[in-house]
């Protein structure tokens, strides 16, 4: 193949990757933002079942309680319910992973979300457990996911026009191997700070919305900052990276929200959080 053949096989590859990262857009029917977004909710949906096999066998698999995970999707549900959450496109499924040495929480486009035992049993109240499943509810519902592929599919038509040009190869098995790296990437998956901001909101919001103290999620960051207390950075704050000051933020927030105190008729739910896990010290 000569060099000019390539090089305007490597300008196609480039054009089709900038059209299909600038000329597709979508408005998000939660946020109302304009987002560039390759992926349909549906085909999300789709990637994100393929993907959460994978996600759970990193982690020991399901955590081996019925009731238990009963639970957890409850609780999941619950904050879909009764929260703007529900008016996205996305079939939300909630699961309880085995590991009990990881703090972590994640989720996958589509409505794949996960926590892990080790973080659940650093909890004593339903509120707490709402309040990290909101947060990971506003990471799908703003398609952060599916955004962050898009960027990645942008970066990899960049290499691909670059391989072109030098090589003049095919590759038989791209489409294959390019849903092989998207998986890949959702799983390992390290939001930013906008992203994980945004989730915050989403989290306090949502949670509010279905009737939890917020004083949940304030507890849950002081959670995460007892975990680390050796020197060593829980994992969730590492796939969530802290955009600083997450626990002031979140307080005034939430006094801005409430300027004459919390409502009474938010409760954290402490007595059915007790039925089925072991409450956790209280963290002040």
């Amino acid at each position: 193949m000569s060099f000019l053949l390539r090089l305007a096989l490597g300008v196609i590859f480039l054009i089709g990757g900038l059209f299909s990262y600038y000329g597709q857009t979508e408005i998000n029917p939660v946020t109302g933002e304009k987002q560039r977004i390759s992926l349909s909710p549906r085909q999300e949906v789709v990637l994100g079942m393929q993907s959460r096999q994978q996600m759970a066998a990193q982690h020991g698999g399901l955590y081996q309680n019925e009731a238990l995970q009963a639970y957890v999707n409850s609780v999941g549900d619950r904050i879909i319910k009764n929260s703007v959450a529900q008016k996205s496109p996305y079939p939300f499924e909630f699961h309880l992973l085995k590991d009990p040495q990881t703090v972590n929480a994640f989720a996958l486009p589509g409505g794949q979300v996960f926590i892990t035992a080790a973080l659940l049993s650093r909890m004593n109240s339903e509120a707490q457990l709402a309040a990290v499943l909101g947060h990971e509810i506003g990471h799908v519902v703003g398609r952060h996911g599916a955004e962050h592929l898009a960027k990645q599919n942008l970066g990899a038509s960049l290499v691909n026009a670059v391989g072109v040009v030098s090589s003049g190869g095919n590759d038989g098995g791209q489409a294959a191997a390019s849903v092989a790296n998207a998986m890949n990437q959702l799983v390992n998956l390290r939001y930013g700070r906008k992203d994980e901001s945004e989730s915050d909101r989403f989290g306090l919001e949502f949670m509010t919305q279905a009737g939890y103290s917020p004083i949940g999620i304030l507890q849950v960051m002081k959670i995460l900052a007892a975990a680390g207390g050796g020197g060593r950075q829980p994992e969730f704050l590492r796939s969530h990276p802290d955009p600083g000051n997450r626990f002031e933020t979140l307080q005034a927030l939430i006094q801005q929200k409430y300027p004459n105190g919390v409502p009474k008729k938010l409760d954290e739910g402490r007595d059915r959080f007790a039925q089925y896990v072991r409450p956790a010290p209280a963290i002040r």
